[in-house]
C-alpha cells in the first residue's frame, strides 16, 4: 500500500522554495498518472523494448516504416491524454509566481494543457512533424491523415499487452504488416521525422541555450518525475549545484541527482505537488 509523503517533507520543500525563484525540470514520471508510461520504472531500468535511435531512423527506410506504423497507433492514445493533478499544481505555482517556468523532457504538451505558460520542451513535441532536409514542419494530425491516405485499407492491430511509450510508440500485434508508404515533405520531398529529439540525437543548440538562460534566472531548481539518467537533463542539476542553487527532487525511485539534492521526496507527483501548492498558500 502506498503511503502519502510525510507533512514535514512537504514543508521542507516549501521552505526551500519560499522567497526563491524556482525553475522546474520535469520528466516522464509526471505524465504516468495521465496514462503515459515512462521508459524507466522506479528501478531506473529501461523497459524491454528500446526506444527508436536517431541513427537507425535516419539511416533505414525500413526502420522508419516500422516506427510510423507503431506511432500511427500510439499517437491516438497519447493525443487523448489529459493533465493530472501534478501538472495542474505546477500551473498554479507558476500563476502565483512561485515557479518561473518549466523545462520539460516530455513531448506530450500536458504542461501547456494544464495552463503552464512558460514551458521549454527540451526534447521537442510529438504534436509536430519536421522535414530533415528543409526543416519545415506540419502538424502531427495533418501528417497522420496523409499517412493513412497513402496506405488505404491499412488498419493496424495493436498488441494490447504492450504499453504505449512516452514518444507515442506502440507495438503492433504479432504478424501485423508495417505501412507500405511514408509521406515525404510536401515542400521538398525530404524525409519527415517527429519533431522530437530521439535517443542518440543532440538537443538543438538554440533550445539548449534558452534552457541555460532559464536556469541562470532561477534561484532554485525543482526536479519532478525524472530519473535524470539522460545527461541532457542531469547537466542542469549539476550546474545548479555548482552555482550554489539548491536542488530539490520529487520522484518515485532513485535518481542520478540524489546526492546533489538538498530536499528529496519519494512520492507520487499527483499527491505531492498539490500539497506543496497548498503549503505555499497558492490558490
Amino acid at each position: 500500500m502506498e503511503h502519502p509523503a510525510p507533512d514535514h517533507w512537504i514543508e521542507a520543500l516549501a521552505t526551500l522554495m519560499r522567497g526563491r525563484r524556482t525553475l522546474v525540470l520535469s520528466g516522464a514520471g509526471i505524465s504516468t498518472e495521465s496514462g503515459i508510461p515512462d521508459y524507466r520504472g522506479p528501478d531506473g531500468m529501461l523497459r524491454s523494448r528500446q526506444p527508436m535511435q536517431y541513427r537507425e531512423f535516419v539511416g533505414s527506410e525500413e526502420a522508419r516504416r516500422r516506427y510510423w506504423s507503431r506511432s500511427a497507433i500510439g499517437w491516438s492514445r497519447l493525443a487523448q491524454a489529459r493533465p493530472n493533478a501534478g501538472h495542474q499544481a505546477l500551473a498554479r505555482l507558476e500563476a502565483a509566481g512561485a515557479v518561473i517556468g518549466i523545462i520539460t523532457q516530455n513531448v506530450d504538451e500536458l504542461h501547456q494543457a494544464a495552463g503552464s505558460q512558460r514551458v521549454l520542451e527540451l526534447h521537442g513535441t510529438l504534436a509536430a512533424v519536421r522535414c530533415l532536409a528543409c526543416g519545415r514542419a506540419e502538424t502531427r494530425a495533418h501528417f497522420r491523415d496523409r499517412l493513412l491516405g497513402e496506405n488505404p485499407g491499412w488498419s493496424p492491430a495493436r498488441d494490447a499487452a504492450a504499453p504505449t511509450a512516452p514518444d507515442g510508440d506502440a507495438e503492433l500485434a504479432a504478424g501485423e504488416a508495417a505501412l507500405r508508404s511514408i509521406p515525404a515533405c510536401i515542400h521538398c520531398g525530404g524525409v519527415m521525422k517527429p519533431d522530437v529529439v530521439f535517443f542518440g540525437e543532440n538537443v538543438p543548440a538554440r533550445r539548449a541555450q534558452e534552457a541555460w538562460s532559464m536556469l541562470s534566472d532561477a534561484e532554485a531548481l525543482l526536479v519532478v518525475g525524472s530519473s535524470l539518467a539522460v545527461f541532457s537533463a542531469f547537466r542542469f542539476v549539476e550546474r545548479a549545484a555548482r552555482d550554489g542553487k539548491p536542488v530539490a527532487i520529487v520522484n518515485q525511485g532513485l535518481t542520478r541527482g540524489d546526492d546533489l539534492a538538498a530536499v528529496r521526496i519519494e512520492g507520487r507527483l499527483g499527491e505531492v505537488l498539490p500539497r506543496l501548492a497548498d503549503s505555499l498558500a497558492v490558490l
